[in-house]
């Protein structure tokens, strides 16, 4: 899969916004639990608040305000984390508190002005062996029995150790929500975009030769663009057959004038006027005929195309080829392979292969041999084709004659449109051109050498299928 296509691009987005929500949902999950937590561990602590207040706003006689017991024996062992300390702030150095402090006291929280000094301040501190403490605290007043500082400490690892249990559980649960995403989503991108697969393929093969238009049933979003791509390719099939007739009638309107003209120029004898007249009209011909024949290769250029077999019709044309030079006794030997196929159309094939066909029978001897070589090599064996082909399949037919043959400099003249080495063989000297011009339509390319049997090879690559 490229990097540039939409499957990937859709994938590659749905990915980074799962993660994305993801990792923001578990963050907010994780911050409103520890405040949960937080929030019940302070429950907790102003309990043991609260029986401190009370014990110093009602002590037993003769306990001089001193708590006797909230009923946690955490406070009663040594540095255990759990702590509370009464200090009485009227008095200097009056302060109590558990035993689990020793000889350390709790530092007091920062006050902001936010809250009242009689109202409970909750927040963390360091307390001893540095250990993390979570500390609810706050000030009394009784009078004349003096102001005081009641805290109560308890170690904030459970907080912590309670808060990364629930991250280690959550960020379980979101990666394999997160698997099942992902795998939800590439299954619904491979699946959406089928359709566009389909019709992708289904334009290979319109190109190809092997459909004519889009077939097969497609989501409601997708079958106005089936339609109006088979209308479109509907429409360039019309528009090419209106530019053939068009072509064909101005063909048959000018021929007829011209016809007159020389008729009547010919009447003429030795008239000057009239053999100046009649080499007009032959260059009027020429350009008639080439401006018509590249009108003619130009509609057909816009023409999708289609997949031709190829021995039918150069089997034919050897045959037609024979009788029509049949008082020359020229022999023809044709082979070709039965999976031989030209992705154009068949008259462009028809064309190309009887000028071949036709030139080779007037120049040779008594042998013309065609041979036709169906390149799969790219398309079959999978392996990548680095050629100027782009990995194409082609077809190679190969026209060769017993005749006199060319010289380089002469292979390079006959290509010319109305270039004629011999005014005495019959012909307007337009067919190799008109094979070059239809080739190159069809990125094909003709090309001259000599032939194993003596005369001349002609070798004509096309497109195969």
């Amino acid at each position: 899969m490229r990097a540039n296509s939409l499957a990937l691009r859709l994938f590659l987005w749905a990915t980074g916004w799962t993660v994305v929500i993801l990792i923001v949902t578990g963050v907010a999950l994780s911050t409103l639990y520890r405040h949960a937590v937080e929030r019940a561990f302070d429950r907790r602590l102003d309990v043991y608040l609260r029986t401190l207040v009370a014990d110093v706003a009602s002590p037993e006689e003769g306990s001089d305000k001193f708590p006797q017991s909230i009923g946690e024996p955490l406070f009663e062992l040594p540095l255990s984390g759990w702590y509370w300390q009464v200090t009485r702030l009227d008095k200097k150095q009056d302060q109590h508190s558990s035993r689990s402090l020793w000889d350390s006291g709790l530092p007091r929280l920062p006050n902001d002005g936010s809250v009242s000094s009689a109202e409970a301040r909750e927040g963390y501190a360091d307390g001893p062996e540095d250990q993390k403490l979570r500390i609810v605290e706050r000030n009394i007043d009784l009078g004349d029995d003096g102001r005081y500082l009641i805290a109560v400490a308890g170690d904030a690892s459970e907080i912590d150790d309670e808060t990364r249990g629930f991250d280690r559980a959550i960020g379980m649960t979101f990666a394999a929500l997160a698997a099942a995403l992902l795998l939800t989503t590439a299954l619904q991108v491979r699946f959406g975009l089928a359709p566009l697969k389909r019709i992708s393929a289904s334009l290979a093969a319109i190109r190809s030769g092997r459909a004519e238009r889009l077939k097969g049933e497609f989501p409601v979003e997708i079958d106005p663009l089936a339609r109006e791509t088979n209308a479109l390719i509907d429409a360039n099939r019309e528009i090419v057959e209106r530019a053939r007739t068009h072509v064909g009638n101005l063909a048959h309107a000018l021929k007829t004038p011209l016809s007159v003209i020389v008729n009547e120029a010919s009447a003429r004898g030795n008239d000057p006027l009239a053999h100046k007249v009649l080499e007009q009209t032959d260059i009027m011909r020429d350009q008639v005929a080439r401006q018509l024949e590249r009108a003619r290769l130009a509609a057909r250029s816009g023409v999708i195309g289609t997949l031709i077999d190829v021995p039918p019709v150069v089997t034919a044309l050897a045959r037609t080829m024979e009788k029509l030079h049949r008082e020359r006794d020229v022999a023809i030997d044709v082979e070709v392979p039965a999976h031989a196929h030209f992705r154009g159309e068949r008259q462009d094939l028809e064309e190309m292969v009887g000028n071949l066909v036709d030139n080779a029978c007037k120049w040779a001897q008594s042998r013309v041999a065609i041979e036709v070589i169906a390149d799969r090599s790219a398309v079959d064996s999978g392996k990548e084709d680095t050629s100027a082909n782009g990995g194409k399949s082609r077809v190679r037919i190969i026209v060769d004659d017993d005749g006199p043959g060319l010289s380089p400099a002469e292979r390079e003249q006959v290509a010319l449109r109305g270039a004629r080495l011999d005014e005495t063989k019959p012909g307007s000297g337009l067919g190799l051109s008109i094979v070059v011009e239809l080739a190159g339509l069809y990125s094909g390319v003709l090309t001259l050498g000599t032939a194993p049997i003596g005369g001349l090879r002609a070798e004509l690559a096309l497109p195969g299928g």
